[in-house]
Protein backbone atom coordinates (compact mmCIF):
# COMPACT_ATOMS: atom_id res chain seq x y z
CA UNK A 1 0.00 0.00 0.00
CA UNK A 2 1.22 3.42 -0.86
CA UNK A 3 2.44 5.62 2.00
CA UNK A 4 -0.51 7.98 2.67
CA UNK A 5 1.84 10.75 3.83
CA UNK A 6 3.25 10.94 0.30
CA UNK A 7 -0.08 11.32 -1.50
CA UNK A 8 -0.49 14.77 -3.02
CA UNK A 9 -3.61 16.89 -2.55
CA UNK A 10 -4.48 16.39 -6.23
CA UNK A 11 -4.21 12.61 -5.93
CA UNK A 12 -6.31 12.63 -2.77
CA UNK A 13 -8.98 14.72 -4.52
CA UNK A 14 -9.03 12.25 -7.41
CA UNK A 15 -9.47 9.34 -4.99
CA UNK A 16 -12.36 11.08 -3.22
CA UNK A 17 -14.02 11.90 -6.55
CA UNK A 18 -13.83 8.25 -7.60
CA UNK A 19 -15.59 6.92 -4.47
CA UNK A 20 -19.20 7.28 -5.72
CA UNK A 21 -18.39 5.40 -8.94
CA UNK A 22 -16.61 2.61 -7.03
CA UNK A 23 -19.52 2.29 -4.62
CA UNK A 24 -21.96 2.09 -7.52
CA UNK A 25 -19.87 -0.62 -9.19
CA UNK A 26 -19.90 -2.75 -6.04
CA UNK A 27 -23.64 -2.34 -5.36
CA UNK A 28 -24.86 -2.41 -8.95
CA UNK A 29 -26.51 0.99 -8.64
CA UNK A 30 -26.20 3.86 -11.10
CA UNK A 31 -24.46 7.14 -10.40
CA UNK A 32 -26.80 10.09 -10.91
CA UNK A 33 -25.66 12.27 -13.80
CA UNK A 34 -25.66 16.06 -13.51
CA UNK A 35 -28.89 17.55 -14.77
CA UNK A 36 -28.78 19.42 -18.08
CA UNK A 37 -31.62 21.64 -16.87
CA UNK A 38 -30.34 25.12 -16.02
CA UNK A 39 -33.60 27.08 -16.04
CA UNK A 40 -36.91 27.70 -17.78
CA UNK A 41 -35.30 28.36 -21.18
CA UNK A 42 -33.39 25.06 -21.31
CA UNK A 43 -33.99 23.40 -24.67
CA UNK A 44 -35.80 26.36 -26.23
CA UNK A 45 -34.05 27.26 -29.50
CA UNK A 46 -36.54 29.48 -31.31
CA UNK A 47 -38.23 32.78 -30.62
CA UNK A 48 -35.38 34.21 -28.58
CA UNK A 49 -33.13 35.79 -31.21
CA UNK A 50 -33.64 39.38 -30.07
CA UNK A 51 -34.12 38.66 -26.35
CA UNK A 52 -31.58 39.49 -23.63
CA UNK A 53 -31.73 38.04 -20.14
CA UNK A 54 -28.28 38.89 -18.74
CA UNK A 55 -28.67 41.70 -16.15
CA UNK A 56 -24.92 42.33 -16.00
CA UNK A 57 -24.93 43.10 -19.72
CA UNK A 58 -27.84 45.48 -19.09
CA UNK A 59 -25.94 47.16 -16.25
CA UNK A 60 -22.88 47.57 -18.48
CA UNK A 61 -25.07 49.22 -21.12
CA UNK A 62 -26.19 51.70 -18.46
CA UNK A 63 -22.56 52.17 -17.43
CA UNK A 64 -21.66 53.08 -21.02
CA UNK A 65 -24.43 55.68 -21.02
CA UNK A 66 -23.65 57.06 -17.55
CA UNK A 67 -22.91 60.79 -17.75
CA UNK A 68 -19.99 60.93 -15.27
CA UNK A 69 -20.52 64.67 -15.12
CA UNK A 70 -17.39 65.30 -13.06
CA UNK A 71 -15.00 63.05 -14.96
CA UNK A 72 -11.48 64.43 -15.20
CA UNK A 73 -11.05 66.69 -18.23
CA UNK A 74 -8.71 69.39 -16.92
CA UNK A 75 -5.80 70.57 -19.05
CA UNK A 76 -4.02 72.77 -16.49
CA UNK A 77 -3.20 72.47 -12.80
CA UNK A 78 -5.56 75.34 -11.94
CA UNK A 79 -8.40 73.55 -13.74
CA UNK A 80 -7.45 70.28 -12.02
CA UNK A 81 -7.53 71.89 -8.58
CA UNK A 82 -10.97 73.37 -9.27
CA UNK A 83 -12.15 69.94 -10.48
CA UNK A 84 -10.89 68.32 -7.28
CA UNK A 85 -12.80 70.79 -5.14
CA UNK A 86 -16.04 70.11 -7.01
CA UNK A 87 -15.62 66.32 -7.00
CA UNK A 88 -14.65 66.18 -3.32
CA UNK A 89 -17.81 68.05 -2.44
CA UNK A 90 -19.91 65.71 -4.59
CA UNK A 91 -18.21 62.54 -3.27
CA UNK A 92 -18.77 63.61 0.34
CA UNK A 93 -22.43 64.09 -0.45
CA UNK A 94 -22.76 60.78 -2.32
CA UNK A 95 -21.22 58.63 0.40
CA UNK A 96 -23.44 60.21 3.04
CA UNK A 97 -21.42 63.06 4.56
CA UNK A 98 -19.61 63.03 7.92
CA UNK A 99 -20.57 64.09 11.45
CA UNK A 100 -20.54 67.84 11.91
CA UNK A 101 -18.75 67.60 15.27
CA UNK A 102 -15.89 65.58 16.67
CA UNK A 103 -16.69 63.95 20.01
CA UNK A 104 -13.99 63.19 22.63
CA UNK A 105 -11.91 60.14 21.64
CA UNK A 106 -11.77 58.76 25.21
CA UNK A 107 -8.74 56.69 24.16
CA UNK A 108 -7.53 53.88 26.43
CA UNK A 109 -4.54 51.53 26.13
CA UNK A 110 -5.77 48.01 26.97
CA UNK A 111 -2.54 46.05 26.60
CA UNK A 112 1.13 46.58 25.83
CA UNK A 113 3.48 43.83 24.61
CA UNK A 114 7.08 43.77 23.43
CA UNK A 115 8.16 41.90 20.30
CA UNK A 116 11.55 41.71 18.55
CA UNK A 117 11.93 45.08 16.85
CA UNK A 118 8.70 46.73 17.98
CA UNK A 119 6.20 47.31 20.78
CA UNK A 120 2.51 46.60 20.23
CA UNK A 121 -0.32 48.34 22.05
CA UNK A 122 -3.98 47.38 21.92
CA UNK A 123 -6.15 50.49 22.19
CA UNK A 124 -9.75 51.63 21.89
CA UNK A 125 -11.20 55.04 21.13
CA UNK A 126 -14.61 56.43 20.17
CA UNK A 127 -15.04 57.75 16.64
CA UNK A 128 -18.55 59.12 17.26
CA UNK A 129 -21.28 58.67 19.87
CA UNK A 130 -22.14 54.99 20.12
CA UNK A 131 -19.26 53.85 17.89
CA UNK A 132 -15.98 52.53 19.31
CA UNK A 133 -12.86 51.55 17.37
CA UNK A 134 -10.30 48.92 18.30
CA UNK A 135 -6.75 49.38 17.00
CA UNK A 136 -3.20 48.17 17.46
CA UNK A 137 -0.30 50.62 17.59
CA UNK A 138 3.04 49.14 16.49
CA UNK A 139 6.03 51.26 17.51
CA UNK A 140 9.41 50.23 16.00
CA UNK A 141 12.28 50.07 18.48
CA UNK A 142 14.56 51.96 16.10
CA UNK A 143 12.09 54.72 15.17
CA UNK A 144 13.10 58.30 15.87
CA UNK A 145 10.32 60.02 17.82
CA UNK A 146 7.99 61.40 16.61
CA UNK A 147 7.74 58.62 14.05
CA UNK A 148 6.20 58.67 10.60
CA UNK A 149 3.04 56.56 10.80
CA UNK A 150 0.90 54.43 8.52
CA UNK A 151 -2.80 53.83 9.15
CA UNK A 152 -3.31 50.19 8.14
CA UNK A 153 -6.74 48.93 7.08
CA UNK A 154 -7.32 45.19 6.51
CA UNK A 155 -9.57 43.69 3.87
CA UNK A 156 -12.30 41.08 4.22
CA UNK A 157 -11.43 38.28 6.60
CA UNK A 158 -10.80 38.04 10.36
CA UNK A 159 -10.19 41.74 10.67
CA UNK A 160 -7.25 43.61 12.16
CA UNK A 161 -5.75 40.56 13.92
CA UNK A 162 -4.84 39.23 10.49
CA UNK A 163 -2.41 42.08 9.79
CA UNK A 164 -0.66 42.27 13.19
CA UNK A 165 0.49 38.67 13.63
CA UNK A 166 -2.38 37.11 15.58
CA UNK A 167 -3.70 33.72 14.43
CA UNK A 168 -7.18 32.17 14.66
CA UNK A 169 -6.55 31.00 18.22
CA UNK A 170 -5.42 34.43 19.40
CA UNK A 171 -1.80 33.32 19.53
CA UNK A 172 1.28 34.98 18.06
CA UNK A 173 2.53 33.87 14.66
CA UNK A 174 5.72 34.66 12.80
CA UNK A 175 5.08 33.28 9.31
CA UNK A 176 3.00 36.23 7.98
CA UNK A 177 0.31 33.84 6.76
CA UNK A 178 -2.87 34.65 4.84
CA UNK A 179 -3.48 36.89 1.85
CA UNK A 180 -2.71 40.02 3.86
CA UNK A 181 0.72 38.81 5.07
CA UNK A 182 0.69 40.81 8.33
CA UNK A 183 1.43 43.99 6.44
CA UNK A 184 1.23 46.17 9.56
CA UNK A 185 4.20 44.23 10.94
CA UNK A 186 6.00 44.70 7.62
CA UNK A 187 5.48 48.45 8.03
CA UNK A 188 6.99 48.37 11.53
CA UNK A 189 9.90 46.28 10.28
CA UNK A 190 10.56 49.03 7.73
CA UNK A 191 10.93 51.55 10.56
CA UNK A 192 7.51 53.19 10.32
CA UNK A 193 4.94 53.20 13.11
CA UNK A 194 1.66 51.50 12.27
CA UNK A 195 -1.83 52.13 13.59
CA UNK A 196 -3.87 49.14 12.44
CA UNK A 197 -7.60 49.66 12.84
CA UNK A 198 -10.49 47.20 12.98
CA UNK A 199 -12.92 48.16 10.20
CA UNK A 200 -16.59 48.29 11.06
CA UNK A 201 -18.11 44.90 10.17
CA UNK A 202 -15.10 42.72 11.04
CA UNK A 203 -13.51 41.15 14.10
CA UNK A 204 -14.81 42.68 17.33
CA UNK A 205 -16.92 45.24 15.43
CA UNK A 206 -19.72 42.86 14.38
CA UNK A 207 -23.28 42.23 15.47
CA UNK A 208 -23.78 39.19 17.75
CA UNK A 209 -25.55 37.08 15.09
CA UNK A 210 -22.64 37.27 12.65
CA UNK A 211 -20.00 37.12 15.39
CA UNK A 212 -21.34 33.72 16.51
CA UNK A 213 -20.79 32.18 13.06
CA UNK A 214 -16.99 32.20 12.80
CA UNK A 215 -13.99 34.49 13.20
CA UNK A 216 -13.94 35.26 9.48
CA UNK A 217 -17.68 35.85 9.13
CA UNK A 218 -18.18 39.42 7.93
CA UNK A 219 -20.99 41.66 9.17
CA UNK A 220 -21.13 44.00 6.18
CA UNK A 221 -24.63 42.62 5.85
CA UNK A 222 -26.69 43.97 7.54
CA UNK A 223 -24.46 46.90 8.57
CA UNK A 224 -23.82 48.36 5.12
CA UNK A 225 -27.48 47.84 4.27
CA UNK A 226 -28.45 49.74 7.41
CA UNK A 227 -26.24 52.61 6.30
CA UNK A 228 -27.94 52.74 2.90
CA UNK A 229 -31.36 52.84 4.53
CA UNK A 230 -30.52 56.14 6.20
CA UNK A 231 -28.85 57.65 3.13
CA UNK A 232 -25.28 56.86 4.19
CA UNK A 233 -22.70 54.22 3.23
CA UNK A 234 -20.28 51.87 4.91
CA UNK A 235 -17.56 53.71 3.02
CA UNK A 236 -18.35 56.98 4.80
CA UNK A 237 -18.50 55.24 8.19
CA UNK A 238 -15.10 53.58 7.66
CA UNK A 239 -13.53 56.74 6.23
CA UNK A 240 -14.67 58.68 9.28
CA UNK A 241 -12.90 56.10 11.47
CA UNK A 242 -9.71 56.83 9.52
CA UNK A 243 -10.21 60.56 10.05
CA UNK A 244 -10.61 60.02 13.80
CA UNK A 245 -7.52 57.79 13.77
CA UNK A 246 -5.63 60.82 12.50
CA UNK A 247 -7.03 62.76 15.45
CA UNK A 248 -5.81 60.01 17.78
CA UNK A 249 -2.33 60.02 16.23
CA UNK A 250 -2.13 63.75 16.97
CA UNK A 251 -2.52 62.96 20.70
CA UNK A 252 0.53 60.68 20.78
CA UNK A 253 3.91 62.30 21.35
CA UNK A 254 5.66 59.29 19.74
CA UNK A 255 3.78 59.74 16.46
CA UNK A 256 4.19 62.55 13.93
CA UNK A 257 0.77 63.87 12.78
CA UNK A 258 2.48 65.69 9.90
CA UNK A 259 3.82 62.43 8.41
CA UNK A 260 0.88 60.04 8.20
CA UNK A 261 -0.07 57.73 5.35
CA UNK A 262 -2.87 55.24 4.74
CA UNK A 263 -2.72 51.76 3.24
CA UNK A 264 -4.98 48.77 2.76
CA UNK A 265 -5.67 45.62 0.78
CA UNK A 266 -8.98 44.84 -0.99
CA UNK A 267 -11.76 46.38 1.12
CA UNK A 268 -9.00 48.18 3.00
CA UNK A 269 -7.90 49.50 -0.38
CA UNK A 270 -11.40 50.88 -0.90
CA UNK A 271 -11.16 52.73 2.41
CA UNK A 272 -7.66 53.95 1.56
CA UNK A 273 -8.73 55.42 -1.80
CA UNK A 274 -11.76 57.25 -0.42
CA UNK A 275 -10.09 58.34 2.83
CA UNK A 276 -7.01 59.73 1.10
CA UNK A 277 -9.16 61.38 -1.56
CA UNK A 278 -11.24 63.20 1.07
CA UNK A 279 -8.75 63.74 3.92
CA UNK A 280 -5.88 66.12 3.07
CA UNK A 281 -3.95 65.25 6.26
CA UNK A 282 -3.00 61.90 4.69
CA UNK A 283 0.34 62.48 2.97
CA UNK A 284 0.86 59.21 1.07
CA UNK A 285 -1.18 56.12 0.16
CA UNK A 286 -0.59 52.49 -0.79
CA UNK A 287 -3.58 50.81 -2.46
CA UNK A 288 -3.29 47.03 -2.79
CA UNK A 289 -5.73 44.84 -4.72
CA UNK A 290 -8.37 47.49 -5.33
CA UNK A 291 -7.76 50.21 -7.93
CA UNK A 292 -9.77 49.14 -10.97
CA UNK A 293 -12.88 50.35 -12.78
CA UNK A 294 -16.37 50.17 -11.34
CA UNK A 295 -17.31 48.80 -14.77
CA UNK A 296 -15.11 45.70 -14.58
CA UNK A 297 -14.97 45.01 -10.84
CA UNK A 298 -17.87 45.90 -8.53
CA UNK A 299 -20.19 46.46 -11.49
CA UNK A 300 -19.57 43.11 -13.18
CA UNK A 301 -18.39 40.67 -10.51
CA UNK A 302 -19.70 39.52 -7.14
CA UNK A 303 -18.54 41.94 -4.44
CA UNK A 304 -19.57 42.84 -0.92
CA UNK A 305 -22.27 45.48 -0.45
CA UNK A 306 -19.73 47.70 1.31
CA UNK A 307 -18.22 48.63 -2.09
CA UNK A 308 -21.22 50.51 -3.44
CA UNK A 309 -22.00 54.21 -3.52
CA UNK A 310 -25.46 55.00 -4.94
CA UNK A 311 -25.34 57.18 -8.03
CA UNK A 312 -21.56 57.46 -8.22
CA UNK A 313 -21.40 56.76 -11.96
CA UNK A 314 -23.51 59.81 -12.63
CA UNK A 315 -20.42 61.74 -11.56
CA UNK A 316 -17.20 59.75 -11.62
CA UNK A 317 -15.31 56.50 -12.20
CA UNK A 318 -12.95 54.96 -9.66
CA UNK A 319 -9.91 56.56 -11.27
CA UNK A 320 -11.54 59.98 -10.93
CA UNK A 321 -11.93 59.37 -7.19
CA UNK A 322 -8.30 58.23 -6.94
CA UNK A 323 -7.33 61.38 -8.84
CA UNK A 324 -8.40 63.40 -5.80
CA UNK A 325 -5.25 62.11 -4.09
CA UNK A 326 -3.00 64.03 -6.52
CA UNK A 327 -0.39 65.40 -6.18
CA UNK A 328 0.31 63.45 -2.97
CA UNK A 329 2.38 60.26 -3.48
CA UNK A 330 0.34 57.19 -4.46
CA UNK A 331 1.49 53.59 -4.89
CA UNK A 332 -0.76 50.97 -6.47
CA UNK A 333 -0.07 47.25 -6.56
CA UNK A 334 -2.11 44.73 -8.55
CA UNK A 335 -1.88 40.94 -8.90
CA UNK A 336 -1.72 39.54 -12.42
CA UNK A 337 -4.15 36.76 -11.42
CA UNK A 338 -6.53 38.84 -9.28
CA UNK A 339 -9.94 37.39 -10.17
CA UNK A 340 -12.09 40.09 -8.54
CA UNK A 341 -10.15 43.18 -9.62
CA UNK A 342 -9.09 42.13 -13.16
CA UNK A 343 -5.57 43.19 -14.04
CA UNK A 344 -6.39 44.70 -17.45
CA UNK A 345 -8.84 47.14 -15.86
CA UNK A 346 -6.42 47.86 -13.00
CA UNK A 347 -3.77 48.95 -15.48
CA UNK A 348 -6.33 50.97 -17.45
CA UNK A 349 -7.51 52.75 -14.30
CA UNK A 350 -3.96 53.42 -13.13
CA UNK A 351 -3.11 55.01 -16.48
CA UNK A 352 -6.05 57.39 -16.06
CA UNK A 353 -4.88 58.36 -12.58
CA UNK A 354 -1.34 58.85 -13.84
CA UNK A 355 -2.65 61.31 -16.43
CA UNK A 356 -4.23 63.34 -13.61
CA UNK A 357 -0.86 63.36 -11.84
CA UNK A 358 0.79 64.50 -15.08
CA UNK A 359 -1.49 67.54 -15.24
CA UNK A 360 -0.48 68.29 -11.64
CA UNK A 361 3.18 68.04 -12.63
CA UNK A 362 3.56 65.10 -10.25
CA UNK A 363 4.02 62.08 -12.54
CA UNK A 364 7.05 61.07 -10.45
CA UNK A 365 4.86 60.61 -7.36
CA UNK A 366 2.70 57.77 -8.64
CA UNK A 367 3.76 54.18 -9.28
CA UNK A 368 2.16 50.82 -9.98
CA UNK A 369 3.63 47.37 -9.44
CA UNK A 370 2.01 44.46 -11.25
CA UNK A 371 3.17 41.36 -9.40
CA UNK A 372 2.90 37.66 -10.34
CA UNK A 373 0.19 36.71 -7.88
CA UNK A 374 -3.49 36.61 -7.04
CA UNK A 375 -5.61 38.81 -4.77
CA UNK A 376 -3.06 39.41 -2.02
CA UNK A 377 -0.76 41.95 -0.43
CA UNK A 378 2.68 42.22 -2.02
CA UNK A 379 4.58 45.21 -0.64
CA UNK A 380 7.94 44.59 -2.31
CA UNK A 381 8.17 48.06 -3.82
CA UNK A 382 5.22 49.64 -2.05
CA UNK A 383 6.56 49.72 1.51
CA UNK A 384 9.92 51.26 0.50
CA UNK A 385 7.89 53.84 -1.48
CA UNK A 386 6.04 54.78 1.71
CA UNK A 387 9.22 55.00 3.76
CA UNK A 388 10.85 57.18 1.13
CA UNK A 389 7.99 59.66 0.94
CA UNK A 390 7.47 59.88 4.70
CA UNK A 391 11.15 60.23 5.51
CA UNK A 392 11.23 64.04 5.52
Amino acid sequence: MRNMSKISRRELAQMVAALPAARALLTGTQVAQPSAYIGPLTGITTGLDDRRFDPVAFARDLYAAAPRRLRFQAQTRAQAEAWQQDLRTKMTDLIGNFPSQRQPLRAVVLETRAFPGYRREKIVFDSRPGVSVLAYVLLPSNAVSPAATMICVPGHGRGVDDIVGIDEQGSDRTDKAGYQHDFAIQVAEAGLAAVAIEPMGFGCRRDPINARQSLSRKACEPTAGGALLVGETMISWRVWDVMRTLDYIATRAELDPERVGCMGISGGGTVTVFATALEPRIRVALVSGYLNTFRDSVGSLAHCIDNYVPGILNWAEMHDVAGLIAPRPLFVESGQKDDIFPIKASIESFNHVREIYRVFGAADRIEQEVFPGEHSFWGKRGIPFLARHLSG
